[in-house]
């Protein structure tokens, strides 16, 4: 996913960058390597990877709504990737119960509220965990 492992000032940035600038196929085959296919096509609302697969070579497009939620969940993996490069980690925050989502999974949110709904409650839930991952990396301070 580009330049999202590094850090900016306000997390997040290079991840919506390209969130909003990738050609959708490309988009679409970075989502399906760090996330694989099963999420991306639970999260695009189709039953089969074959989709995934034929978005990713821009053989097929998916409706606005699914491509913009794609995009969000591009934008959100770029958060993530802030505090964690494995690709495993990502999978795991977008399908774990998550307490500042009320305990449903950010995958869920995405993919069954509409975006302009969830967008700012997901994205704040990703920064939250890559600030909590910041402070828990810190040498603690003795007393």
């Amino acid at each position: 996913m580009g330049d999202m492992t590094t850090p900016t000032a306000t997390p997040g940035l290079g991840g919506y960058r390209e969130s909003v600038t990738l050609e959708f196929s490309r988009l679409a085959a970075s989502l399906r390597i760090c996330l694989g296919a099963q999420l991306v096509a639970y999260l695009g609302g189709v039953g089969e990877t074959r989709a995934v697969r034929q978005w990713a070579t821009g053989r097929r497009r998916p409706s606005q709504v699914v491509e913009q939620r794609l995009r969000l969940a591009y934008q959100v993996a770029g958060v993530i990737t802030e505090a964690t490069s494995s690709p495993s980690a990502l999978q795991a925050w977008f399908q774990g119960a998550n307490p500042a989502l009320g305990d449903r999974s950010p995958a869920r949110m995405l993919r069954d509220y509409p975006v302009d709904e969830v967008s700012v409650v997901v994205l704040a839930a990703a920064r939250a965990f890559v600030a909590t991952a910041r402070c828990s990396s810190m040498p603690s301070q003795g007393a």
